[in-house]
């Protein structure tokens, strides 16, 4: 629904367009969201071994996982960096740890304490260790090109 295609013949007789539209919504939505996501993370949780075990796990399965569907590039794409630009998206999965946390079945709860503080330290691992790695894969490549 969120795709211009919907939204041309609006934004042909000179609207806005949807992203200037809902601009404001997300500038104080954004922020809320994070923080509430934040508010649920279990601080001593980042201590426990297991936690920080399944935390690396997630991490190495979430670069990796990223690489493979990198392979589907085509048209002389640099995968390595296609792959490495998708390495962030965790934002999708702080969303359904986030509604884990709320579901229980049969009494038991699908998503823990120590599994979402687990998801959040990969999301927090991947979007700070993303920008430096792109930049030296592009460095990289970049030079070994000549700057083509």
């Amino acid at each position: 629904i969120l795709e211009d295609l919907h939204w041309r013949d609006f934004t042909e007789r000179g609207e806005h367009r949807l992203e200037e539209l809902i601009q404001p919504v997300a500038t104080l939505l954004v922020p809320v969201f994070f923080v509430l996501m934040g508010m649920r993370v279990d601080l001593a949780a980042f201590a426990r071994a297991d936690v920080l075990g399944l935390a690396a796990l997630l991490t190495g399965v979430a670069v990796l996982g990223k690489q493979a569907c990198s392979l589907g590039a085509f048209g002389g794409l640099d995968r390595l960096s296609v792959g490495i630009g998708m390495v962030p998206r965790g934002e999708v999965g702080l969303i359904f740890a986030g509604i884990g946390l709320t579901l229980s079945v049969g009494g038991e709860r699908i998503v823990d304490e120590g599994v979402f503080s687990a998801v959040v330290i990969m999301v927090i691992v991947t979007t700070l260790v993303t920008p430096p790695l792109l930049k030296w894969v592009l460095a990289d490549r970049e030079a070994s090109t000549g700057g083509e």
